[in-house]
């Protein structure tokens, strides 16, 4: 399921991008000034950000230039700023689109769409890190050109914490993002046994992880290497 975080402080114009985007693969959270983002984004992984740059209580790009500093999400930035510097400045800082208001929703849709499918992409090709390689398109899975077994809930897990690779992912946000089967309740140790499970299979010594490590009270993350 892809996560959007939309930001835009005009509460119709927020509920009007989620009605047009809305799909039963998709999931929204809206926050409504830079200081509610900030706490969204510590809260959860996104993969796609919408974003305005004249919010109540600052300055958008400054926010894209924290964003940046720790995740590759995807941003489009959403705005009446219509000037070719603003533009320029906004791809410069790492935006990934800009489009500028009055727009029409179903190019915004389209965007989104563009987005969201670079990002599938750029997990589905092979990614390699040190002696690892992993294939998530063909479901194979190597270290040190050995393969490596993976049941399709250490797959789920395994492909999140390394599209997030060096950022930490929350439990919470963890268990809502492998365990989408419209389970009304898991069990609190599933997450614990399938990270044991994955460390087993890819740690040289699982019990002093160097990979995939615990950033305790808060989740996981695949530290970079």
């Amino acid at each position: 399921m892809d996560n959007i975080l939309i930001i835009e402080d005009d509460l119709a114009l927020s509920n009007g991008i989620v009605l047009a985007l809305k799909d039963n693969n998709t999931a929204f959270v809206q926050a409504h000034s830079i200081a509610a983002a900030k706490e969204q984004i510590k809260a959860a992984v996104f993969d796609l950000v919408i974003l305005d740059i004249n919010l109540p209580d600052g300055n958008g790009l400054e926010l894209l230039t924290a964003i940046r500093k720790s995740t590759a999400v995807p941003v489009i930035i959403l705005t009446a700023n219509d000037l070719e510097t603003d533009i320029v400045t906004g791809f410069e800082l790492g935006a990934d689109d800009y489009i500028t208001k009055p727009f029409s929703l179903i190019v915004l849709r389209a965007r989104v769409g563009v987005q969201l499918k670079k990002v599938r992409q750029r997990i589905a090709d092979t990614v390699q890190l040190g002696a690892f390689s992993f294939s998530f398109d063909k479901m194979e899975f190597y270290k040190n050109g050995n393969s490596v077994e993976l049941s399709k809930t250490e797959q789920k897990l395994l492909r999140i914490l390394i599209e997030n690779r060096g950022n930490t992912v929350s439990r919470s946000d963890l268990v809502d993002r492998i365990w989408t089967d419209g389970a009304e309740y898991v069990d609190e140790n599933a997450l614990s046994v399938t990270i044991k499970r994955l460390r087993d299979k890819l740690e040289d010594n699982p019990s002093s992880p160097r990979y995939i490590k615990t950033v305790y009270g808060i989740g996981y993350t695949w530290v970079l290497k």
